[in-house]
């Protein structure tokens, strides 16, 4: 695989975990991962820490994505030295990519103008202040536009770095770095963001269910087999889906389910039919159905294009 030169370009006061969202996932061939500053030095991070960084502003130049981890305070507009450089290696093709509230310093290039963007839903009327010509959804995980792509809070971070190793080499491959991280291997962009309330009541947590629904995707699973599992009512665990997913049962469950049928469109050369009964879709009909809805192509249209993309 060609090495793809991914830098984070920071700034202080820098959220160190932001900055180490975009390095966990690509810090690994077929990427190479740096990180720069305007002004090269110490800079100082969110924590109460220092972290000097070597790289100044050209090294932008030779980057194939670029990550801003956050901008904070988001009222301050980034200088026109930094201006110029994420607008400079746009128009060469570098893909822009905001964590959190990032996205401030790439609205404030107008490259978001007449365009969605999100970032934490805690900015989210700010932001909107500032660019009124910007489309800000404070409530989806993350946009991908192709040649930017902007997240939410934090962990959406993770989400969208994760989607654009997708993008860039197939649903099977990201979830295979998915897995070494110990993360979920796809959250679709359009899942709500969680918005903490005061004194929130604890809630237990799904991860053992979603492993065990991921596990068995072949069988007939619905949304009472779910609740059963834990001991809930239908009701009940709509609610906790909802708190900690975003998402219904239902469309967790054809999330999962859709891609697990790219990575077998993308590493198998089985059959329509097989793959229905692989991924729990029940038939051929239905899996076209359901993968056109969400993934814009039919199924062989999806595996020729990934083939022909990877040569």
């Amino acid at each position: 695989m060609t090495i793809h030169r991914v830098v984070a370009l920071v700034t202080a006061p820098q959220a160190s975990f932001e900055l180490g969202c975009a390095a966990a996932v690509f810090r690994d061939e077929p990427y190479r991962f740096d990180v720069c500053t305007e002004h090269p030095g110490p800079i100082r991070t969110t924590e109460g820490f220092d972290m000097v960084v070597a790289r100044g502003l050209r090294t932008l130049n030779h980057a194939d994505t670029i990550v801003v981890p956050g901008w904070l305070p988001i009222g301050d507009e980034p200088t026109p030295a930094v201006l110029r450089a994420l607008k400079r290696a746009h128009r060469r093709g570098a893909r822009l990519v905001s964590i959190c509230s990032g996205a401030a310093a790439l609205a404030a290039t107008g490259l978001l103008d007449g365009r969605r963007a999100t970032t934490h839903w805690r900015y989210a009327e700010e932001l909107q202040r500032r660019y009124p010509a910007v489309d800000v959804d404070p409530d989806v995980l993350y946009i991908d536009h192709g040649d930017i792509a902007t997240s939410g809070g934090s962990g959406a971070g993770i989400d969208l770095c994760l989607q654009l190793v997708r993008a860039d080499h197939g649903a099977a491959y990201a979830a295979r770095r998915a897995r070494l991280m110990v993360m979920p291997p796809h959250r679709e962009g359009g899942q709500i963001q969680y918005r903490a309330e005061a004194d929130p009541a604890p809630t237990t947590s799904l991860g053992e269910l979603l492993d065990w629904a991921t596990d068995h995707l072949a069988e007939p699973i619905t949304v009472d087999d779910l609740a059963k599992r834990i001991n809930v009512s239908p009701r009940t665990l709509a609610r906790r889906f909802a708190e900690q997913l975003g998402a219904t049962p239902g469309q967790w469950l054809l999330a999962q389910r859709i891609a697990r049928t790219r990575a077998l469109l993308e590493e198998t050369d089985l059959p329509v039919e097989t793959i229905a009964a692989r991924v729990g879709l029940s038939s051929a009909t239905n899996l076209r159905r359901r993968f056109r809805n969400t993934v814009r192509t039919t199924p062989s249209a999806y595996r020729r294009a990934f083939r022909a993309r990877r040569g």
